[in-house]
């Protein structure tokens, strides 16, 4: 009997919403919707999902997509691919860790976040 390998995709790190604007996306996600502004770069912006890790994300330049947390990109890129995956993109430096983008056998699009360098925090 073959043991079952430990579980790659950990948990959604982010769910990334693309904006026309911050203070657009700010007005309604954050005034109007309530939910806290967790960190702010120039491009980017998160916002607490209740008392979840996972993050809302809003942004000029990307999105929307989902991030999964992963222990280790460079390790989950290997057991992707190896399983029958495709990189896409990456693996990257990020302000957190790492990130890539890997398509599994079936044309879905993975967007992989190891958080090797911590969250981004208020002022962060």
């Amino acid at each position: 009997m073959t043991s079952q390998p430990e579980p790659l995709l950990r948990a959604v790190d982010a769910v990334v919403v693309r904006v026309p604007s911050l203070e657009e996306g700010l007005a309604f996600y954050h005034d109007a919707l309530g939910h806290e502004q967790l960190w702010r770069t120039d491009t980017m912006l998160a916002l607490g999902f209740g008392d979840s890790e996972t993050e809302l994300v809003l942004a000029l330049d990307t999105g929307p997509e989902t991030d999964l947390l992963v222990e280790s990109v460079e390790d989950a890129v290997a057991r992707i691919t190896e399983a029958g995956g495709t990189l896409v993109a990456g693996p990257d430096d990020i302000a957190v860790g790492k990130v890539a983008v890997v398509t599994d056998p079936f044309g879905n699009r993975l967007t992989l976040v190891d958080l090797t360098n911590g969250r981004l925090r208020p002022g962060g």
